[in-house]
């Protein structure tokens, strides 16, 4: 695979380094101009990061700024994540991603993860061909229905997925490209979510067991097709 360049390469989560870049770097890339000339290595970016973390509040806005730089250097999310365990798995899974998937629509910035609509129907294997990367080895999906002790949260609960994911790289060393969140949006009887205009998923209620169960199938069919051999767990899943 070729190496993207100049902002290209900024704006890739999974190769930017960010001001971590060597200067031989800069120059094989494109980079000269795009970064402040002072280059770190990963302890100090990770110093910088820990001093605005403490400069958070609440765990929640902690969880923003983790959210943020996951979609923007994830080698350094990683590095925060490891650099203490106790401190940071409980924000970015629970108790903390339980407030953020009640407010995940209105803290969305950036999409991650793969949204698999019940619109979609015969078309799953279609879809999961649009996801970029094609070793995945790990999938997390839930169709939100039942979030921790919080009931169904819809699509509101991708950030289950996303964050148990995290936690299977940060601790049991999967390479995040080998993995993948799906949110099954099968509607949602959150009577709360589907009067909320910036909710992001079905405004519909739940479709039957029956139709879900159908869907599941041709879910778990496609994954066979398209990422043979992958695992796949069922989060947080009603029934």
């Amino acid at each position: 695979m070729t190496t993207p360049r100049g902002t290209d390469l900024l704006h890739d989560p999974r190769r930017n380094k960010s001001t971590a870049f060597s200067a031989e770097e800069r120059e094989a890339f494109g980079l000269l101009g795009l970064l402040p000339e002072g280059i770190d290595d990963l302890d100090t970016q990770l110093r910088r990061a820990l001093a605005q973390l403490d400069g958070k509040t609440t765990d929640l806005e902690r969880y923003i700024y983790l959210s943020q730089l996951q979609d923007t250097d994830e080698t350094l999310f990683y590095r925060v994540l490891m650099s203490d365990p106790a401190r940071f798995m409980p924000i970015v899974y629970t108790p903390t991603v339980g407030e953020a998937c009640q407010k995940f629509g209105h803290l969305f910035r950036r999409p991650r993860g793969l949204y698999l609509s019940i619109r979609r129907k015969g078309r799953l294997r279609e879809i999961l061909r649009n996801w970029p990367e094609r070793d995945v080895r790990c999938i997390v999906v839930t169709s939100g229905e039942r979030i921790l002790g919080l009931g169904d949260l819809g699509a509101n609960g991708m950030g289950i997925p996303i964050g148990k994911l995290a936690l299977y790289t940060a601790a049991g060393g999967v390479p995040p490209q080998y993995t993948l969140p799906v949110l099954i949006d099968a509607g949602t009887n959150n009577e709360t979510l589907m009067s909320d205009p910036l909710y992001l998923g079905l405004k519909q209620t739940r479709i039957p067991d029956d139709e879900l169960d159908d869907f599941v199938d041709e879910f778990v069919a496609a994954v066979e097709a398209v990422f043979p051999g992958a695992l796949i767990q069922f989060e947080d899943w009603a029934g």
